[in-house]
């Protein structure tokens, strides 16, 4: 069984169903993206993910165990790491204090996780008394990436990680969220760079109106006519 299986995901806001019989996989160490136009469900996607959204339809299942009715705070504590796109630093607290926010739910000595997070942003250790909202839009991106690596997640899971930086950010931030990957975290990711993403990504799934559109890899997804066509302007 893949590490997270969110399968025939059915359900939206009130009466009104956004996602219809969505079907996503993690494996472990693996990065995989969803991608599509806007109003496909791709952030309802990965909110039903992470317990925002409650599911009339389907189940989640990560490392084994049912998840489907946990709390997003439960599901935090079972090795979620949840990124959103907006308001996802605190931007009167500082660097440190913003990371320190993300080992809330340890009671362990969390120093060690911290200098990884410094090591895999090293920006991060150079304006760690600097209040996260003075920052520029890529570095409060890798703040949030890092609070959310502070719970030690065995998945982590981005909204829109390069929303608003520029290209050259975009392509560090790629070049980090590659190297979390390699040490056994699995990625989730909602992405708007279709093209960019799917280079980078394992597992490629392309999202219409709720729906699972196309599923392949990176690779063949980038090689497929007709999303190439549809979702990658040619």
């Amino acid at each position: 069984m893949s590490f997270l299986l969110a399968e025939n995901m059915t359900g939206g806001y009130g009466a009104t169903d956004i996602l219809h019989d969505c079907t996503l996989r993690v494996e472990k160490g693996q990065i995989a993206v969803i991608v599509g136009p806007n109003g496909a469900g791709k952030s309802t996607a990965m909110k039903a993910v992470f317990g925002m959204l409650n599911l009339r339809e389907g189940h989640v299942v990560l490392g084994g165990e049912d998840i489907t009715r946990l709390s997003p705070q439960d599901r935090v504590a079972k090795g979620m790491g949840f990124v959103p796109q907006v308001n996802n630093v605190f931007p009167t607290m500082s660097v440190q204090e913003n990371l320190e926010m993300g080992a809330f739910l340890r009671d362990d000595d969390f120093s060690d996780t911290m200098e990884q997070v410094f090591d895999l942003f090293p920006i991060l250790k150079d304006k760690r008394h600097q209040n996260a909202g003075e920052l520029s839009g890529g570095q409060r991106q890798q703040v949030a990436v890092g609070r959310a690596l502070m719970t030690q997640p065995r998945l982590l899971m981005l909204d829109e990680p390069t929303a608003g930086v520029s290209p050259i950010v975009m392509d560090e931030l790629f070049d980090r969220i590659i190297e979390v990957a390699r040490t056994g975290i699995s990625i989730l990711m909602v992405e708007q760079n279709a093209r960019q993403a799917l280079e980078i990504a394992d597992m490629g799934y392309v999202l219409v109106q709720g729906a699972n559109k196309y599923t392949d890899t990176g690779a063949a997804l980038l090689a497929d006519p007709e999303v190439r066509r549809t979702f990658l302007g040619g």
